[in-house]
């Protein structure tokens, strides 16, 4: 049983529908308070201005209004904008804005990291409108992260809370206002600060918020969900949303010994049973799961284990993103050469594998993969594994 009311900004229709009517409210008000909230972005009850003034004095008692506030914006050179939020209770989270960009490794890896470029994307812009730039959003779901991936700056200080669903849609409504001219929001990827499944019940509220038809309406092909490998909320996810939600799962590894150490997590879920969750997952036709495989030099980066890769993921719907490791404060591990991922690239392809070597999108920021941080956080550095 929930033992905190829903936060205002956390509310389906429905919900609004029982509570409004609670009050004698008008049936059609709690589409028109969604649509201020989700498809407006406007959270001051002050400025709902077609709705009775003895209701904006309610949702403002209620608590409605900013839950995010962006506290400073770091700007790469590649247009990638990384936001440090502040939350009510003075905690802080980041959260990324990409841009579309040409050429190799670019526009395939948002494509692949938000699934919305498989054969069946037919959602095309309206003919005559001017092109836009289209806006790949990373989104948190906890303020740290618990799995202590030895390649991640996310868990280095450990999980401090998980975000409400308001949090986390939150942040997509703010990203949205900030776009630049000519930008539009197209997708969102829960690849920020936390393990989504672990904050399953926020993560899948969020996702029911931003999808909804009253609200932004984003098209599930277009939200990506990753997880380090938790197999009984991989099931779940797969259940509650019929497979509509894209899965991309945090690899790493093809044996169990080279995963544990990179991925402590992995000693709870290993490979044989994380690999069964994704047999399982009910993909819809002509869908892939993103296999995500950060490239650790000396780790997990040798052509044999490239074959291992291919021989492990044989049969399973699948599209592979490798990301060379982008540095963090926190270790001493690193890339390998541009030489060794072309030889794993290499492998994969000639396997018969979708196989994209991600471009770094806002390192000199420090927002790209694996980047995001809690503020202050500054723990002692990890060394090589084994």
């Amino acid at each position: 049983m929930r033992s905190t009311p829903l936060h205002p900004v956390a509310r389906l229709p429905e919900e609004w529908s029982a509570s409004l009517a609670a009050r004698g409210e008008r049936s059609f008000t709690a589409k028109q308070v969604f649509h201020w909230i989700h498809r407006r972005g406007v959270l001051d009850p002050a400025a709902m201005t077609n709705l009775p003034a003895r209701l904006r004095e309610h949702l403002a008692a209620e608590g409605l209004g900013e839950v995010v506030t962006p506290e400073r914006v770091h700007r790469s050179e590649d247009g990638t904008r990384k936001l440090l939020l502040r939350l009510r209770d003075g905690a802080t989270i980041e959260t990324v804005l990409l841009p579309s960009v040409s050429g190799p490794g670019s526009q395939a890896q948002l494509d692949a990291d938000a699934a919305a470029a498989d054969e069946e994307d037919d959602d095309e812009a309206e003919v005559g409108a001017a092109p836009r730039t289209r806006v790949t959003q990373c989104i948190s779901t906890q303020v740290g992260c618990a799995m202590g991936c030895s390649f991640c700056a996310s868990g280095v200080a450990g999980l401090k809370r998980h975000l409400g669903p308001e949090e986390i849609a939150g942040q997509v409504l703010l990203g949205r206002a900030m776009l630049d001219e000519g930008e539009e929001l197209r997708n969102v990827v829960y690849m920020g600060m936390g393990e989504p499944l672990h904050n399953y019940e926020a993560t899948a509220r969020s996702l029911r918020l931003l999808t909804h038809p009253e609200g932004i309406h984003l098209s599930t092909r277009r939200v990506t969900v990753s997880t380090s490998g938790l197999v009984p909320e991989i099931a779940r996810l797969g259940a509650d949303f019929g497979g509509q939600i894209a899965l991309a799962i945090s690899l790493h590894a093809s044996d169990d010994a080279t995963r544990s150490a990179l991925m402590p997590i992995n000693r709870k879920y290993p490979l044989d049973e994380l690999l069964a969750a994704l047999r399982a997952y009910p993909l819809p036709r002509r869908r892939r799961i993103t296999i995500e495989y950060t490239l650790v030099a000396g780790q997990n980066d040798d052509p044999a284990e490239a074959r291992r890769l291919a021989k492990l993921l044989r049969g399973i719907p699948v599209k592979i993103n490798l990301i060379p490791m982008n540095p963090i404060e926190a270790s001493t591990l690193g890339p390998p050469g541009a030489d060794r991922v072309a030889a794993f690239q290499a492998v994969l392809t000639q396997a018969g594998y979708s196989c994209f070597v991600r471009r770094r999108r806002g390192d000199d920021v420090s927002a790209a993969c694996g980047q995001l941080v809690l503020l202050g956080a500054r723990p002692k550095v990890r060394r090589a594994l084994g």
